[in-house]
């Protein structure tokens, strides 16, 4: 990691008397200290993006320049430095790297939470959005291994308002507004212990199938 605990707090308080904007103090804490990569996105007003694209298929709310990636383990200056280049870029985190997500509504989140928390299973940052989803950080791999997982639970069959994010997507990082709609939060927050070691997807998915099967 970039830096420590005590190393964020400086750093607030350093970004105060710099001038530093809240958004580079944010993307610093994620590179340097719980090891994801940001990436700049568009950000959508009055449905227009900010990429300029009047067609826009996903108006704030997809990566602008993927060479202007901020990678995991940047130091605190470097974190800034670079976000200073991006001026009111939407924080995107890359997914397929050091975790995947499983989305799911976030009524039958909420639900599933205080179960998973009731059982004692490991659980990793969760995170929801002004559309109300919720999205649970799960070990890499568990996009592809979905549907087998699903099978061998028995929920193959079964209508559920259940995905998997793998390599290639990108989610919106708390605090950036998605598309518009409103900031994305932490209804689980990141820890040292689980930010670079999410739990296996198996640990989680029968708990979701099931909430999300009752709802």
């Amino acid at each position: 990691m970039g830096f420590t605990i005590g190393g964020i707090r400086e750093m607030r308080s350093g970004a105060r008397r710099r001038g530093r904007t809240a958004e580079g103090t944010a993307v610093a804490e994620y590179t340097g200290l719980w090891g994801w990569a940001v990436t700049p996105g568009a950000r959508a007003r009055a449905g227009t993006c900010s990429c300029g694209d009047r067609r826009c298929a996903s108006p704030g709310a997809h990566p602008l320049d993927l060479d202007a990636e901020v990678p995991a383990g940047s130091t605190l200056d470097a974190a800034a430095c670079a976000w200073a280049e991006v001026p009111g870029a939407a924080m995107l985190l890359p997914v397929g790297r050091t975790f995947d997500i499983l989305d799911v509504a976030e009524a039958v989140g909420r639900r599933a939470l205080v179960r998973l928390e009731r059982m004692g299973l490991p659980l990793g940052p969760v995170a929801v959005t002004p559309t109300r989803r919720a999205q649970f950080f799960v070990a890499p791999g568990a996009a592809a291994q979905l549907p087998d997982l699903l099978y061998r639970m028995g929920w193959d069959d079964a209508r559920l308002d259940l995905r998997a994010l793998g390599p290639g997507a990108h989610i919106t990082a708390p605090p950036s507004d998605l598309g518009g709609l409103g900031p994305v939060r932490w209804l689980r927050p990141p820890s040292l212990d689980t930010a670079a070691a999410p739990p296996q997807a198996r640990l989680l998915l029968g708990t979701l199938a099931y909430v999300c099967h009752r709802s």
